[in-house]
């Protein structure tokens, strides 16, 4: 089995303001893949980063964020368990940021022997 990461984003940090009941609905979400063992790291769920980011690259290049094309904060990561990424991608769907318009990233987790 192979392991992904989903990559919580939102468009803005007014987004970052869940309420109870959408707490638990995500509490909901991640239990039902804690139930079929395919959670294996709540990683830092919710990483409140405020403000602009930068990115450092070599030549002493600095750019405005992650993407120069993208305008999103991450608010939190997991890494699940999954035979292939169309499988992570289901688990994915079930997550209550799309209500919020938020998004999923999915990236296959590198393992090194």
């Amino acid at each position: 089995m192979k392991e992904f990461a989903l990559i919580f984003r939102l468009k803005d940090l007014a987004d970052f303001q869940p309420s109870p009941e959408q707490m638990q609905e995500r509490m909901n979400w991640l239990a039902s893949i804690a139930a079929q063992n395919k959670l294996v790291d709540k990683g830092n769920t919710l990483l409140p980063i405020a403000g602009s980011a930068k990115t450092v690259k070599a030549d002493d290049v600095v750019t405005d964020g992650p993407y120069t094309e993208i305008k999103e904060f991450i608010s939190g990561y997991i890494v699940v368990k999954a035979e292939t990424i169309d499988e992570a991608v289901a688990m994915a769907k079930g997550n209550p940021i799309f209500k919020v318009g938020g998004n999923i990233e999915v990236r296959e987790v590198l393992k090194r022997d």
